[in-house]
Protein backbone atom coordinates (compact mmCIF):
# COMPACT_ATOMS: atom_id res chain seq x y z
CA UNK A 1 0.00 0.00 0.00
CA UNK A 2 2.50 2.28 -1.20
CA UNK A 3 0.20 5.30 -1.80
CA UNK A 4 -2.17 5.22 1.30
CA UNK A 5 1.45 4.79 3.63
CA UNK A 6 2.99 7.62 1.70
CA UNK A 7 0.33 10.33 1.44
CA UNK A 8 -1.18 9.43 5.05
CA UNK A 9 0.41 9.39 8.29
CA UNK A 10 -1.97 8.30 11.39
CA UNK A 11 -1.55 8.86 14.61
CA UNK A 12 -3.20 8.47 18.38
CA UNK A 13 -5.39 11.39 18.77
CA UNK A 14 -3.85 13.16 21.68
CA UNK A 15 -7.13 14.16 23.73
CA UNK A 16 -10.47 12.73 24.15
CA UNK A 17 -12.19 15.87 22.99
CA UNK A 18 -14.22 15.47 19.94
CA UNK A 19 -12.12 17.16 16.79
CA UNK A 20 -12.97 20.67 15.24
CA UNK A 21 -15.55 20.43 12.22
CA UNK A 22 -14.05 23.99 11.69
CA UNK A 23 -10.27 23.24 11.48
CA UNK A 24 -9.64 22.44 7.83
CA UNK A 25 -6.45 20.54 9.11
CA UNK A 26 -8.54 18.24 11.45
CA UNK A 27 -9.27 14.27 10.70
CA UNK A 28 -12.34 12.29 11.30
CA UNK A 29 -11.45 8.86 11.62
CA UNK A 30 -13.35 5.42 10.59
CA UNK A 31 -12.63 2.59 11.48
CA UNK A 32 -13.52 -0.03 9.32
CA UNK A 33 -12.39 -2.90 11.03
CA UNK A 34 -15.01 -2.26 13.86
CA UNK A 35 -17.59 -0.32 11.97
CA UNK A 36 -19.72 -1.77 8.88
CA UNK A 37 -20.60 1.65 8.09
CA UNK A 38 -17.01 3.10 8.31
CA UNK A 39 -16.24 -0.06 5.74
CA UNK A 40 -19.01 1.64 3.73
CA UNK A 41 -17.56 4.91 3.26
CA UNK A 42 -14.13 3.59 2.48
CA UNK A 43 -15.59 2.03 -0.81
CA UNK A 44 -17.37 5.05 -1.54
CA UNK A 45 -13.85 7.29 -1.29
CA UNK A 46 -11.95 4.11 -2.85
CA UNK A 47 -14.16 4.64 -5.99
CA UNK A 48 -13.54 8.17 -6.36
CA UNK A 49 -9.74 8.21 -5.79
CA UNK A 50 -5.97 8.86 -7.85
CA UNK A 51 -5.60 5.15 -9.85
CA UNK A 52 -3.04 4.30 -7.15
CA UNK A 53 -4.86 4.90 -4.13
CA UNK A 54 -8.13 3.49 -5.40
CA UNK A 55 -5.43 0.27 -5.44
CA UNK A 56 -3.82 0.75 -2.52
CA UNK A 57 -7.47 0.70 -0.63
CA UNK A 58 -9.19 -1.58 -2.49
CA UNK A 59 -6.05 -4.13 -1.11
CA UNK A 60 -7.18 -3.26 2.46
CA UNK A 61 -11.08 -3.72 2.05
CA UNK A 62 -10.24 -7.29 0.86
CA UNK A 63 -8.56 -7.93 3.83
CA UNK A 64 -10.94 -6.10 6.01
CA UNK A 65 -13.55 -7.80 4.56
CA UNK A 66 -11.57 -12.00 4.58
CA UNK A 67 -10.77 -11.14 8.07
CA UNK A 68 -12.76 -11.84 11.51
CA UNK A 69 -16.09 -9.73 12.27
CA UNK A 70 -14.52 -7.36 14.69
CA UNK A 71 -17.50 -4.77 16.63
CA UNK A 72 -16.82 -1.61 18.56
CA UNK A 73 -19.72 0.17 20.37
CA UNK A 74 -20.25 2.22 17.02
CA UNK A 75 -19.97 -0.35 14.83
CA UNK A 76 -22.45 -2.51 16.91
CA UNK A 77 -24.86 -0.04 16.40
CA UNK A 78 -24.29 0.92 12.71
CA UNK A 79 -24.44 -3.03 11.86
CA UNK A 80 -28.30 -3.09 11.52
CA UNK A 81 -28.07 0.53 8.96
CA UNK A 82 -25.11 -0.81 7.13
CA UNK A 83 -26.44 -3.50 4.84
CA UNK A 84 -28.24 -2.17 1.89
CA UNK A 85 -27.87 1.38 0.74
CA UNK A 86 -30.56 3.09 1.97
CA UNK A 87 -33.20 4.95 -0.40
CA UNK A 88 -33.17 8.84 -0.15
CA UNK A 89 -36.20 9.70 1.49
CA UNK A 90 -39.25 10.18 -0.84
CA UNK A 91 -39.81 13.61 -1.72
CA UNK A 92 -43.19 14.85 -0.79
CA UNK A 93 -45.43 15.59 -3.84
CA UNK A 94 -46.50 19.08 -4.91
CA UNK A 95 -49.20 20.40 -3.45
CA UNK A 96 -51.80 20.90 -5.80
CA UNK A 97 -52.37 24.59 -7.67
CA UNK A 98 -55.47 26.39 -7.02
CA UNK A 99 -57.78 27.06 -9.91
CA UNK A 100 -58.00 30.41 -11.11
CA UNK A 101 -61.08 31.50 -9.56
CA UNK A 102 -61.28 35.27 -11.67
CA UNK A 103 -63.22 34.67 -15.46
CA UNK A 104 -61.66 38.29 -16.50
CA UNK A 105 -59.45 38.17 -19.38
CA UNK A 106 -55.41 37.98 -18.93
CA UNK A 107 -54.24 41.51 -19.36
CA UNK A 108 -51.55 41.60 -22.36
CA UNK A 109 -48.29 42.71 -21.18
CA UNK A 110 -46.51 46.00 -22.38
CA UNK A 111 -43.89 45.82 -24.86
CA UNK A 112 -40.70 45.75 -24.03
CA UNK A 113 -39.80 48.64 -26.19
CA UNK A 114 -40.37 51.90 -25.30
CA UNK A 115 -42.28 53.79 -27.91
CA UNK A 116 -40.72 57.24 -29.45
CA UNK A 117 -42.28 60.25 -28.58
CA UNK A 118 -43.75 62.53 -31.13
CA UNK A 119 -41.47 65.85 -31.32
CA UNK A 120 -43.45 69.24 -31.91
CA UNK A 121 -41.60 71.87 -34.09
Amino acid sequence: MPALTRRYVVMALATEAPFDPADPDGAFVLKPWKDPAALRALRAYRDHCYPELQRDLDAWIRVVEAGPTVRGDVGRRNEPYAGAPRTAAKARPAPPRRARTTTRPVARKASAKPRAKKRRR
